[in-house]
């Protein structure tokens, strides 16, 4: 492959991973999974309980599903060091903060999940633009030199 083709090589992949690419994989990783179980939760539900819109429930269910794929594909990515999977880790973060947001307005037991969300967001979208997790993925800042082969 040539260099107009791959402007930006990841570094090495026998060099170790910074602490923060795998912190943020790990990160989205679990919002992925967290999304997964949430989903299949709803949909058993949906399929075995008396909800009040079984269509409704079963539909939630598999789009959370669906909505999981996005975070656990670009946590995959993170950890096998893959510059494409920066965009949709970023992403994720961006689309949890209004959910957070959302879930700390509630008056219930929802507000210490927001808190949390909050927290995974905000923590995970510092790790993501972090200059080592950008070298680490091979990403060449805007005005950067162009990398050496």
């Amino acid at each position: 492959m040539s260099a107009e083709q791959n402007p930006a090589p990841r570094t090495s992949d026998t060099e170790p991973h910074p602490a923060r690419l795998t912190v943020a994989a790990a990160l989205a990783g679990l919002e992925g999974l967290a999304l997964a179980v949430g989903g299949v939760w709803i949909l058993v539900l949906g399929l075995t309980g008396s909800p009040d819109d079984r269509q409704q429930a079963v539909t939630g269910g598999i789009t959370l599903i669906v909505l999981a794929l996005l975070p656990l594909l670009a946590a995959r990515g993170l950890l096998l060091r893959r510059s494409w999977s920066r965009g949709p880790a970023v992403i994720t973060q961006i689309m949890a903060l209004p959910v957070a947001y959302s879930l700390l307005q509630a008056d219930s037991m929802a507000i210490p999940g927001g808190i949390a969300l909050a927290v995974v967001a905000l923590t995970a979208l510092v790790l993501l633009v972090n200059p080592a997790t950008t070298r680490a993925l091979g990403i060449r800042g805007p005005g950067g030199p162009p990398d050496q082969k």
